[in-house]
């Protein structure tokens, strides 16, 4: 069976601006880890014949300085509101059993630590992109956009590897609290899109 997803994401990670794995994740992070946060809203979607349209899943990752060396421990959280088959799909999609980008980076996960049901906010306000998942993830980041552009657009990756797309908006964190699944940290650094598309 086919899926698509289409919507809007939003990251914070543990690494200064910018994060080095963002360029290639063969470089290594600033610190001797990168820690980062993953949230995609769902505008229209459907997994294996049920509409996920609406829905919201949060992932955290733990991986060493070099993401390419692998051992990666990532966890996930699906909106509360999800259904029985909705949740299913879900997880499906985001831990890369459907195949699509999330199964290019599965072999790098060494340990899911765990998948839960949580209450998950999602707000995009102008260059400003916040996020909430139950009380252990909450952050904010904010679209950079160059001193000097008049028409205040945003700096844009393109080109990169990244498993939401390779055109991306960079941010910086403004405010975050992350403490889920035994991963803390203090997210630093941002990307954004209103558009992301997966389909396999």
């Amino acid at each position: 069976m086919s899926w698509h997803l289409e919507g809007s994401y939003a990251e914070t990670c543990s690494c200064e601006l910018m994060c080095p794995c963002n360029l290639s994740f063969d470089h290594g992070a600033t610190y001797d880890f990168c820690r980062a946060t993953l949230a995609f809203a769902i505008r229209e979607g459907e997994v294996e014949g049920t509409d996920v349209r609406g829905r919201r899943v949060v992932t955290i990752i733990d991986t060493p300085k070099v993401m390419t060396d692998g051992n990666w421990r990532l966890g996930m959280f699906v909106d509360d509101q999800a259904t029985d088959e909705q949740f299913d799909g879900l997880v499906k999609v985001f831990s890369g059993q459907l195949g699509g980008p999330m199964a290019m980076l599965a072999p790098l996960v060494g340990e899911i630590v765990g998948v839960e049901r949580a209450a998950i906010e999602v707000s995009d306000d102008g260059l400003r992109h916040s996020v909430r998942v139950g009380d252990v993830i909450e952050f904010e980041v904010e679209d950079i956009v160059p001193f000097g552009k008049e028409d205040g657009r945003p700096v844009r990756f393109d080109g990169m590897f990244h498993p939401v797309g390779s055109n991306l908006t960079m941010a910086e964190a403004r405010r975050s609290r992350i403490n889920a699944f035994g991963i803390q940290y203090e997210g630093r650094t941002g990307l954004s899109t209103t558009e992301f598309s997966w389909a396999a």
